[in-house]
This record gives C-alpha cells, structure tokens and sequence, in this order.
C-alpha cells in the first residue's frame, strides 16, 4: 500500500509539473499584457517599465522558477489587473462555483438515475428510447448552447427567471440545468447499463425466485448495487464541474471560478489564469 500511495503521488506530481508548464507557455503566447495596461498613447520607455515593475522583463525559465517557488508557499502572484492575490481571488470566487456545482450535480443525479433506471427496467419499450434520446442531447448539445436556448425561453419569452448573476435561487436554475446536461447524460447511461448488468445476475434471479415482489428486488437488491459506479462517477464528475463552467458562468455572469478564469484569459492576466488551472488540476487529481 505504501508504495502504491508513494508512485501515485510521484504521477500526480509529474502531472501538476506538465500542467504548470502547459499553461505557462499557452498564456505567454497570447500576447503581451502590458499593451492592455498601459495608457493607449504609451511610449515604449512607459511600457518597459510596467514589464520591469510586474516582472515580464525577466526570461520566461526566471519566470516559470518564481512561480513555482511562490506557488509552493501558497503565493501564486499578484493579479496583473485586478491588483490582489491571485489565490485570494481564487478563494473568493471558489464557493459561487462549488454551489452551482452541487445545484448541478442534483439535477443531473435526480434526472440521470431516475430515467436510467426507467430504460433499464422497460428495455426495449418507449421509456427505453426516450431514455436514449435524452442521452444523446445531452452528449450533443454544447451547454452554452443549452443555456442561450433557457435564456431566450425562460427570461425573455416567459420572464420568470433572471438572466444572468448571483443572488437568489432563481439565479441558480438555469445555470444549473445548463451545467448538468452532458453530466445528466452521463450519469443515466452509467445507471442504465449498471441497472442491466445488476438485473441479469444471479442473485437478483434468485430473489425473483423466491417470490419477492418486483418492487422490493429492484429497490434492496439491484439498485443499491447498481448505483456503485454511478456514485464513483459522481465523485469525480462534481470535481469536474466545478472546473469547466468557465462557458455557463460566462453565459450566466456567475462570479465563479469559470468566469475568473474567462477574466483573466480576456486580459492576458498570467498569474490568475495560471492560479485556476494549476489549483483546479490540483482538485482533479486528488478526486481521482
């Protein structure tokens, strides 16, 4: 055990290491954030001189060093735009992004494991093929799709929900159901071939045999076995989406971490970028 701990956290380290450097050099060649920050009319003399305070005058190796010493004390530089800590951003955006994640994944559970369990109980019927249909929208379609498609119906054409921020839980629906389509889909193709595999094997026909009612085998004996992987998967899905939102928090003007990391994209703002990829891979593999 002790040496299977010590090769997964070598793995897991080698990971955050390429993950670093990824995103280091992507950043980088997105262009020059000076040009965004300085005064229009700006000389060359002004702009050398805000690379020289903010550091971006330095190699990019001198630059990659200090973020990885800084990052390893917990400083993971200063926002270039927003003039804070970038972890302190980081933090302060976390709990939006970790309530839309748990509003998500109760939809995407209550939706995908009931109708996954209705197709694998009726195979081959109509809920069977509604269940698959519902599967293949939810792969397809694209969630900042999805959620203009709730936007336009929901706020616009009917008014009951607000468009875009945080605040109370009628904020929280759309973007929810709009984070939880492919999660939904997941989740209900998992629970249908769990459910499948579970109701095929012996004990299950062993309890029919015994006369038990259909309701009581499919409840004690075959859901709560069933819903193993789909628990497992549900684990790391919440992880997930807390880390790739950036589109509906952007659709949703949700002030999460997904929407920080659009921020700092749009202002070539490198350490806060860096900060929510190198933290959110963090998260990712310590889920796994």
């Amino acid at each position: 055990m002790t040496s299977f701990i010590a090769k997964r956290c070598l793995y897991a380290l080698v990971s955050l290491f390429i993950l670093s450097v990824t995103i280091f050099v992507l950043i980088r060649v997105t262009g020059d954030p000076v040009t965004l920050l300085a005064a229009p009319d700006a000389k060359e003399a002004d702009l050398q001189a805000i690379r020289a305070q903010l550091g971006l005058d330095r190699t990019w190796p001198v630059q990659y060093l200090n973020f990885v010493v800084g990052a390893l004390q917990g400083d993971f530089g200063t926002s270039l735009y927003y003039r804070v800590p970038a972890g302190s951003l980081y933090w302060q955006r976390l709990p939006a992004s970790l309530q839309l994640a748990a509003a998500a994944m109760a939809v995407s559970l209550l939706i995908g494991i009931s109708v996954g369990i209705l197709a694998a109980v009726n195979v081959g019927r109509w809920w069977d093929s509604a269940g698959k249909l519902i599967a293949l929208l939810g792969l397809s379609m694209p969630s900042f799709w999805l959620g203009l498609l709730l936007i336009n119906f929901f706020a616009v054409y009917l008014g009951w929900l607000p468009t875009s921020g945080r605040g109370t839980a009628a904020h929280m629906v759309m973007p929810a159901i709009a984070l939880s389509g492919f999660f939904t889909a997941a989740h209900m193709r998992l629970t249908r071939s769990s459910m499948l595999d579970v109701l095929g094997s012996e004990y299950v026909k062993l309890a029919r045999l015994k006369g038990l009612p259909e309701s009581w085998v499919l409840v004690k004996h075959a859901f709560k076995n069933a819903l193993i992987p789909v628990v497992t998967l549900a684990g790391i899905n919440l992880v997930l989406m807390i880390n790739v939102a950036v589109v509906v928090e952007t659709v949703f003007a949700w002030p999460g971490v997904g929407r920080l990391l659009y921020e700092g994209i749009a202002f070539r703002d490198f350490p806060v970028v860096q900060t929510v990829v190198l933290l959110g891979g963090v998260m990712v593999i310590v889920a796994n």
